[in-house]
């Protein structure tokens, strides 16, 4: 205590000595304001002159409490420094530096947003007087990030101004602004037909939320328009700003147009097609009903698609889709023409079936009503023979009968076609494919088959013979429209000659056969015997088997033998004569005493086909000696 007032009376010494000189001064300096984030550390500097110097100079620091009032919160002179006791700041407060620099800062830990005040910094010389400054501490705290939400039902033009949606942004310090923007125009609640209504809160901790509400009335137009917030809020040494996300709202108008179309098929429509029509209106008022109808009203259906199946020609003609305003009960129409195209079936003259002589001509005719052009083909077995809608067939032949089908298409429309058909037979008399070959030789005791194939109209009749008139029994035959295939089976036991004989109304045709039959022998095998009590010998040869003899071979040989008795009687008669003398210049006179031969010496030659031994018969059949031949 003793020393303290040894200072005191020291600085009232040096102050009297001054008063005696010049007159001091002392400055202060310090920032206006002074910005930080909540939680952060704050540093006010007060910094000052003197003229006197800073040797005796006292510094005390004070803020400015909510009700206007100075606290003290520090103090310092030359003989030491004092935290002032019970303050927010006792324990957050350090100060730095003596002030022998002319400045000091007082740091502040911890910042809360209560210690937005004012600070003062007051300095005190000897005699140069006193100065104070004065800062502003502000404090920030960064707001959440900003949401928005729009109505979630539908607005009606015909309604007055209505809520569009709302933005809130939370917890901020100090308070956000909130501005409202459509399609990056801001809006500004300044009329009757646009209302922008902002209203902050504050939290219990100090921090304030902002909301903003949109009302306004709204337009066709504003169907597509997009709608958000913008928040600016400030921070320390300057301003940030952030948006919501953009929203959308359903604005609900009145039809003023409607269109209807056919969606499918697409392209030319044909019977049997079905067909969707579709209606929509340029409005989307919950209370607008949909109705699609033909001119009859026999189809009609509530609601924008109609379907028809299996059409035709009837179903061609105008379809007329109403909007009904249920809240105004007014109705537009819109409409559109279906047509739909139609093939008839084909018509051929001569239908069915026609008959033409061989050689002549005929002129067959197709036609099909269609309302598109059409294309017609004649086809006969898959390949086409003419175009156009008449076949002629000039010179007919048996190649020209058959069936014949006239193709109708519209090339416009793929798949729609129609077809008629026509049986055309050629009348004239038979006529029989002849084969490569007639001649025909096959083994004795076979079955050979024999075709036959004939033309002609009327249907050919078919029979088999061979050349002794026996008729055959075909094995098959098989007749259809002008034509006959037919077949024999004949077993070979001789050379046969068989015909097929075709005949009609207008003439025959014969086909002949001539089967040759063919014998299969065997090599001879040759044995030798001996006979030891007359020292001959004799060799046997083995004789073939001799198949039974065919009926012509057996009539030939019937006339051989018939021939040789004739030559043999003949013979026997010439030799008579000769020996009476009645020919060849004999006397005539016959010596009839002369010793008769026990036979008379009239001889026939017999000779086997089987041995080559030679036998004379007498007169009466004795055998003769080679010697009398």
């Amino acid at each position: 205590m003793a020393a303290r007032n040894t200072a005191y009376l020291l600085v009232g010494l040096l102050a009297l000595l001054h008063t005696w000189g010049v007159t001091a001064h002392v400055a202060v300096e310090m920032e206006d304001r002074v910005e930080v984030f909540r939680g952060e550390t704050a540093s006010i500097t007060c910094m000052f002159t003197s003229s006197e110097g800073v040797g005796g100079i006292m510094i005390q620091w004070f803020f400015v409490t909510q009700t206007g009032e100075k606290q003290r919160v520090f103090y310092q002179d030359p003989t030491g420094t004092v935290v002032d006791e019970g303050t927010p700041f006792t324990d957050r407060i350090s100060v730095n530096g003596t002030g022998a620099t002319g400045a000091i800062v007082v740091t502040i830990s911890n910042v809360q947003l209560d210690d937005e005040l004012e600070f003062i910094c007051l300095v005190k010389g000897l005699t140069a007087g006193t100065a104070e400054g004065r800062t502003k501490l502000k404090v920030f705290v960064l707001p959440d990030f900003p949401t928005i939400e729009g109505v979630q039902t539908g607005i009606s033009i015909n309604d007055g101004p209505s809520k569009i949606g709302t933005c809130e942004v939370t917890n901020g310090f100090p308070w956000p602004n909130i501005t409202w923007y459509r399609n990056n125009a801001p809006l500004r609640g300044s009329s009757d037909v646009l209302q922008v209504l902002p209203s902050t809160t504050v939290e219990s901790s100090g921090l304030f939320s902002v909301k903003s509400e949109l009302i306004m009335k709204v337009i066709k137009e504003d169907k597509d328009d997009l709608f958000y917030c913008e928040v600016n809020f400030f921070v320390p040494g300057g301003l940030r700003m952030t948006e919501t996300p953009h929203i959308n709202i359903t604005v609900y108008y009145p039809s003023t147009a409607v269109n209807v179309w056919v969606e499918s098929p697409k392209g030319n429509i044909k019977e049997g097609d079905s067909i969707e029509l579709q209606c929509r209106d340029n409005g989307n008022k919950p209370s607008s009903i949909l109705t699609i109808s033909d001119e009859t009203g026999e189809n009609t259906i509530d609601g924008n698609v109609l379907v028809l199946h299996n059409v035709n020609r009837l179903n061609s003609g105008v379809y007329k889709c109403g909007s009904l305003d249920m809240d105004t009960y007014e109705e537009i129409s819109g409409n559109t023409t279906v047509f739909v195209n139609y093939l008839e079936p084909a018509v051929v003259m001569p239908n069915d079936s026609v008959v033409v002589t061989q050689g002549k001509e005929l002129t067959a005719t197709c036609n099909a009503l269609s309302s598109l052009q059409t294309q017609i083909v004649w086809l006969k077995d898959g390949k086409a023979v003419s175009m156009g809608n008449s076949l002629i067939l000039k010179d007919a032949t048996f190649d020209s009968a058959g069936q014949y089908v006239c193709v109708v298409t519209v090339p416009e429309i793929v798949g729609m076609k129609t077809s008629g058909t026509l049986h055309v037979e050629v009348q004239g008399p038979p006529e029989i494919t002849k084969p490569d070959d007639t001649e025909v030789e096959e083994s004795f005791g076979t079955t050979v088959d024999l075709t036959c194939n004939v033309r002609g109209f009327p249907t050919p009749s078919v029979t088999w013979t061979t050349s002794d008139g026996k008729i055959l029994p075909p094995a098959s035959q098989i007749e259809s429209w002008g034509k006959v295939d037919s077949v024999v089976s004949i077993k070979v036991t001789s050379d046969i000659t068989a015909f097929c004989n075709a005949s009609n109304d207008f003439g025959t045709d014969a086909l002949t056969y001539n089967i040759a039959a063919t014998i299969n022998t065997t090599t001879p095998a040759t044995t030798s015997t001996s006979n030891t009590a007359t020292n001959t010998s004799a060799t046997v040869k083995a004789e073939t088997p001799i198949p039974p003899k065919k009926e012509g071979n057996g009539f030939i040989i019937a006339v051989i033998i018939v021939c040789i008795l004739l030559l043999a009687i003949l013979g026997s008669v010439l030799y008579f004569l000769y020996k009476k003398g009645k020919i060849c210049g004999r006397s005539g006179k016959q010596d009839l005493t002369k010793e008769k031969s026990s036979k008379d010496n009239i001889v026939v030659e017999m000779k086997s086909d089987n041995t080559e031994e030679a036998v004379l018969l007498g007169v009466n059949g004795e055998k003769q000696p080679p010697s009398h031949q």
